[in-house]
């Protein structure tokens, strides 16, 4: 069976568990399952084809280099154009297997490293990702703040400048997630943040509706959305990441000291540095370097624009990667297992527009000073905030599970209550689930269950194989987070 109609099968199959339930879960076919990437391998590696542009057809303000795709026949059987990232040759030229996510030709993994070991080096050592596929945006003008004030529900407006916060993209009315975001800000109307390429147009669709929306009342000058096709983004992630990038921090001419010590760049924080080329010259344009990544570890997410600069993102990979005995290419499939590690959620999957941030265990991202009723003014607002103040309304809770050894529980496993073993009741569904690297092969699983049965150390079942294999509720993450933060 092909990747993609597998993943159609299992969203069916999640779709009617969540029905059930009374909470129907929808889920992105265009955010592209990693474990039936895994298992299918063979049939998703698609013959290598020479570089060719991309062609881009969305809604762009700073323009990349067009490119068109190759059609080639993948896994899918589909003849949808596949885009690739503009490190793309640096991939194959490293032996990576490419399969088709989110729209895009993307490595699972490459050569040198099977899944596993890549996952392990990037805990132990450190790993390069290319997560170029995301979309990154700059919001800014005198109505940046208030439109994504009105669209998520953080406190954006408590943040200081080259500070970030993790937060939603919450529908109108529902208060349903539309997409998880990072968004920063970079001055007091300024405003980067990153969306998911598998929701890329769902995301434009809704930011281009509030945005216009916004300016009809407002004035076409109050805000100003730039999407940046033209940069590069790729994540550092691993305990030497932040030695290895150190020791590239351009320091010379009109470098501060105090702006290169990576030090006191802590998780959240974002700063503008150059990296020095081998010649001992600074590259083209400054990088944007967030402290900040998808894996639990310490790490970065590098920014790289290369307009006027094409060649700039390889340069910087090949930095990156002088030292091969601290660092490696690594590709979807260890990023997809080091998440599940970390607790963090994959869109379409653990989290859709049929959660709202509380039902999701999200309900942080909610600031503390916006949740009065009286005058929250964020959408969903009338749903969220009820949700906050009594829990106990919610229909479901998404967990974490410990499941016995065995065949690990996938997504659209059923989970069910065992109190009377003889008649098991179905009580919720795993969103994600693998074996993990990290903890020798333990079967871990993100599932949403009946409220009252997320508490810990709760004991459920999965049906996994046409057997009930058992469980146990936990907390997460399974792997603890070792981001930097001030002492």
């Amino acid at each position: 069976m092909s990747s993609v109609r597998s993943l159609r099968r299992g969203v069916d199959l999640v779709a009617s568990r969540a029905a059930s339930l009374q909470s129907p879960r929808s889920a992105s076919i265009s955010s592209t399952l990693l474990r039936r990437e895994l298992s299918s391998a063979s049939g998703s590696v698609r013959p290598i084809a020479p570089r060719v542009p991309a062609a881009r057809n969305s809604l762009v303000y700073v323009a990349a280099p067009k490119r068109t795709a190759q059609t080639v026949r993948y896994a899918s059987n589909s003849s949808e154009p596949l885009r690739q990232t503009q490190l793309y040759d640096l991939h194959v030229a490293h032996g990576a297997k490419m399969v088709p996510f989110a729209g895009f030709d993307m490595p699972l993994q490459y050569a040198d490293l099977s899944h596993v070991e890549s996952h392990m080096w990037t805990r132990e050592k450190a790993s390069l990702f290319d997560v170029s596929h995301m979309v990154q945006h700059h919001l800014s003008g005198p109505g940046a703040l208030d439109l994504l004030m009105k669209v998520t529900p953080s406190s954006l407006d408590k943040l200081s400048p080259n500070t970030s916060t993790l937060s939603c993209l919450l529908e109108e009315g529902t208060g349903g997630i539309v997409d998880d975001t990072v968004i920063t800000r970079r001055g007091k109307d300024s405003f980067y943040f990153v969306t998911n390429a598998g929701r890329r147009t769902e995301d434009l669709a809704f930011l281009q509706t509030a945005i216009e929306a916004y300016r009809a009342e407002h004035g076409a000058d109050s805000i100003k959305w730039d999407i940046l096709e033209d940069r590069a983004l790729v994540a550092l992630q691993g305990p030497l990441a932040p030695s290895i990038l150190q020791k590239l921090i351009y320091t010379a001419g009109d470098a501060s000291a105090a702006e290169a010590d990576l030090s006191t760049l802590y998780f959240g924080q974002c700063r503008e540095v150059h990296l020095t080329l081998p010649d001992g010259s600074a590259t083209a344009h400054p990088l944007l370097i967030s402290r900040t990544g998808y894996t639990g570890e310490d790490g970065f997410e590098i920014s790289i624009p290369s307009s006027g600069a094409s060649s700039l993102p390889q340069q910087v990979v090949e930095l990156l990667l002088r030292d091969k005995d601290s660092v490696r290419l690594a590709g979807l499939a260890a990023r997809d297992s080091l998440r599940l590690e970390a607790g963090m959620c994959l869109y379409g999957h653990d989290i859709s527009t049929a959660q709202t941030p509380p039902a999701a265990a999200l309900g942080w991202v909610v600031g503390r000073d916006r949740r009065d009723a009286a005058t929250a003014t964020f959408n969903g607002a009338s749903v969220i905030l009820p949700q906050i103040a009594s829990p106990k309304s919610l229909s479901q809770r998404r967990v974490g599970l410990v499941v016995e050894k065995g065949s690990p529980a996938r997504e659209g496993a059923v989970v069910v209550d065992l109190a009377d073993p003889s008649n098991p009741v179905e009580v919720g569904f795993v969103t994600s689930g693998l074996p993990s690297p990290s903890l020798g092969g333990v079967n871990i699983a993100m599932a949403y269950v009946k409220n009252g049965l997320h508490k810990k150390g709760t004991e459920l079942g999965v049906k996994v194989r046409n057997k009930v294999r058992k469980a146990s509720v936990t907390s997460m993450p399974w792997v603890e987070s070792k981001f930097h933060r001030p002492q």
